[in-house]
């Protein structure tokens, strides 16, 4: 459950503490611990709970995987929600949370479902000393600018899959399978549209209302990842009007198809009710009929038939109808 414990002082390196020793470290003044956690349990909880005052109602809503993405404050430390998205192989998504304890001197990364490892990050971040200086503000800033830069990958690669399926929705054939694709994407990029447009209001209250925790240093850092957040938001709703605009083409292409097709049977139809009207007429056992008293009443009749056929095909090619 225990990805990794550190601990960070001024002018000494990162240090890995055990977690009995972290109420202690709490204490220090210029201590700052940073835990990273994976699907703990219950008794884990509580007992990270005790070790760093932790309010009650936010331990409950971090063993639980379904949260909202949200900010909330208990008491000293501040509760975050976000939602993390990761894509496959078979460029699927998969959407997971990352729940944030974080404090003056200490940040608690909770992850429950699809998410990549923070390790590059705390990577990273230590090879900044000086940035680190300013405690769980900075490393709040790298998690959550790893997770919405993961948000600008996924869209960048949406992008591309939907400027594929956008070519193949321009046709006037009916195909299930696209319009599946087209379905799922916009699901998708629904569910990264909510995942990204919290982010926005989560910086936005950290940078007001939180200034223990976000220095005016780290404000600039912020802002640019509430920017991302917000490209993320106004791509996904691109993408999907983009969507919708290909299928609305797509439908319209084939219903011009069908009209077509209808066009020619009705227009073929037209022309075969002349020779159905008149063979149909002699087949009838009447005793008076034109080719039985003259010798050119048949073949007259099948001409004048085969005449009116042909004008009826000249007037509705010239129409565009065959």
């Amino acid at each position: 459950m225990i990805v990794n414990s550190r601990v960070y002082r001024p002018g000494q390196a990162a240090r890995t503490i055990d977690i009995d020793d972290i109420s202690d470290a709490v204490q220090e003044p210029d201590a700052f611990i940073w835990l990273g956690l994976w699907q703990p349990d219950e008794p884990f909880m509580q007992r990270i709970q005790q070790e760093f005052g932790l309010h009650e109602l936010a331990i409950e809503d971090a063993l639980t995987a379904h949260q909202r993405p949200k900010i909330e404050q208990y008491g000293e430390s501040t509760f975050i929600v976000v939602k993390t998205a990761w894509m496959d192989d078979n460029n699927n998504i998969e959407f997971g949370e990352t729940h944030l304890f974080v404090g003056k001197n200490f940040l608690i990364s909770v992850r429950h479902g699809a998410s990549e490892s923070y390790a590059p990050i705390r990577t990273r971040a230590e090879e900044r000393p000086e940035m680190l200086e300013h405690g769980a503000g900075y490393a709040l800033y790298c998690l959550l600018d790893f997770i919405v830069d993961h948000y600008l990958e996924i869209t960048a690669s949406l992008s591309i899959r939907i400027n594929e399926l956008e070519g193949n929705m321009f046709c006037s054939e009916f195909d299930r399978n696209e319009v599946q694709n087209v379905y799922t994407l916009r699901r998708h990029l629904l569910s990264l549209r909510n995942a990204a447009l919290p982010v926005d209001e989560i910086c936005n209250q950290l940078i007001r209302l939180h200034e223990d925790i976000i220095p005016k240093a780290l404000r600039p850092y912020l802002r640019d990842v509430q920017d991302h957040a917000h490209h993320v938001v106004m791509d996904t709703e691109d993408m999907r009007e983009m969507l919708t605009s290909a299928m609305h083409v797509n439908l319209a292409l084939v219903t011009v198809q069908q009209n077509e097709v209808v066009k020619k049977l009705a227009g073929w139809g037209a022309i075969l009710v002349v020779p159905t009207v008149v063979f149909s007429m002699y087949g009838m056992n009447f005793e008076n009929m034109p080719e039985l008293n003259s010798a050119y009443g048949y073949p007259l009749a099948i001409g004048g038939t085969f005449a009116v056929c042909w004008l009826l095909y000249w007037k509705l090619k010239r129409s565009g109808w065959l």
